[in-house]
């Protein structure tokens, strides 16, 4: 994606879950881009029940995962109290 007014590059990350699910899956791939482009990454979060418009988490993670690690659950709640609406 591109933003509207910049022309910047975004990475935009989008996880569709239930109202009221609990965690959310994130890949060790989705992470690492995370990282590696800080400044454009965006998780998108989506509650599909309830009709919401999407949620935007900017630096979502603290820490990489380790080596071995495929995919990491995250506390869907934790992550939508660190959202905003699009912008």
């Amino acid at each position: 994606s591109r933003d509207g007014k910049t022309g910047q590059l975004r990475f935009i990350e989008v996880k569709g879950r239930r109202a009221g699910a609990a965690t959310v899956t994130i890949t060790r791939n989705e992470i690492l881009t995370a990282f590696n482009t800080q400044e454009q990454f965006i998780l998108a979060l989506v509650e599909i029940d309830e009709h919401r418009a999407p949620r935007y988490v900017r630096r979502p993670f603290l820490r990489e995962p380790d080596l071995n690690v495929t995919s990491v659950n995250y506390n869907l709640a934790d992550l939508l109290a660190l959202s905003e609406e699009p912008r």
